[in-house]
């Protein structure tokens, strides 16, 4: 077991940021593949952004430039910027790790471990 621990959601307007973070423990973050996952009720969940072990990042196509991922390897920690947030990304956000890498970085079933979630919610 890897544990992830999210924060960082909250109830914001739409036009409005948030960070999220998720804390890594027990190994270095820097050797696994990271990921933002997110779910709405009544919806799949859907890949939002991952991170590679070099630091090459994926986005989906709803949040490119306004969501940055990025990583502290040296505090383990994940982290997902949302800058003009808008009602549809309301949701609760998951974060997920694997060791090897996946074919499809926004791909749930590649991820082995996932955190218990964080919600974000944006008014309009």
């Amino acid at each position: 077991q890897v544990p992830l621990v999210e924060s960082g959601g909250g109830s914001v307007q739409a036009g409005g940021s948030l960070r999220l973070s998720c804390a890594a423990s027990g190994y270095p973050a820097n050797i696994t593949y990271m990921a933002w996952f997110r779910q709405a009720p009544g919806k799949e969940r859907e890949g939002v952004a991952a991170i590679d072990s070099d630091g090459t990042t994926t986005y989906t196509d709803s949040v490119k430039g306004r969501f940055t991922i990025s990583k502290d390897n040296a505090k383990n920690t994940l982290y997902l910027q949302m800058n003009s947030l808008k009602p549809e990304d309301t949701a609760m956000h998951y974060c997920a790790s694997t060791f090897f890498r996946p074919s499809d970085a926004l791909g749930s079933w590649w991820y082995d471990y996932w955190g218990q979630g964080t919600q974000v919610t944006v008014s309009s």
